[in-house]
């Protein structure tokens, strides 16, 4: 039974990854870049590289090589701070738009396929169910003590 749920978990990423893929590919993105712009869009208190990094798992050197692409392409600014070298502050700009909203668009459809059929109840179960088994492997991460 457990070895199904994880069976499942991977389920849910290749479906998002069958939604998603085709929308960077309209926009000339890689999937990597087409998601550094959901996740500031998507989470406007965390504009930072290291937040992105922290929050999504995402290793530095891709998300460093996707915010160059971005400022490339005019899709981002990325600026440092006055006195702090180390934070490296995200903003959207009006360029991405366009990918933003097909994003978020495709991301909606894949939200409404999963949940269809689901009830609120079963929804806000299945939510607590998941956080517990994150906070059970975020303390195993802190203790960096793995089983």
């Amino acid at each position: 039974m457990i070895q199904d749920f994880w069976d499942d978990v991977l389920l849910f990423k290749g479906l998002y990854d069958r939604t998603l893929d085709p929308v960077a590919q309209r926009c000339g993105l890689t999937r990597m870049e087409l998601d550094l712009l959901l996740f500031l869009h998507n989470n406007p208190g965390h504009a930072t590289a290291a937040e992105a990094v922290r929050l999504r798992r995402w290793t530095k050197s891709h998300v460093s090589a996707a915010v160059h692409a971005l400022e490339g392409r005019g899709l981002l600014s990325a600026v440092h701070p006055p006195g702090n070298r180390k934070v490296l502050s995200l903003t959207l700009l009006p360029a991405a738009e366009n990918a933003i909203r097909q994003g978020t668009a495709a991301q909606n459809r894949f939200v409404e396929t999963l949940n269809r059929g689901v009830s609120p109840e079963e929804l806000a179960l299945a939510a607590q169910i998941v956080q517990k088994i994150a906070r059970n492997i975020r303390d195993l991460e802190k203790s960096e003590v793995i089983p």
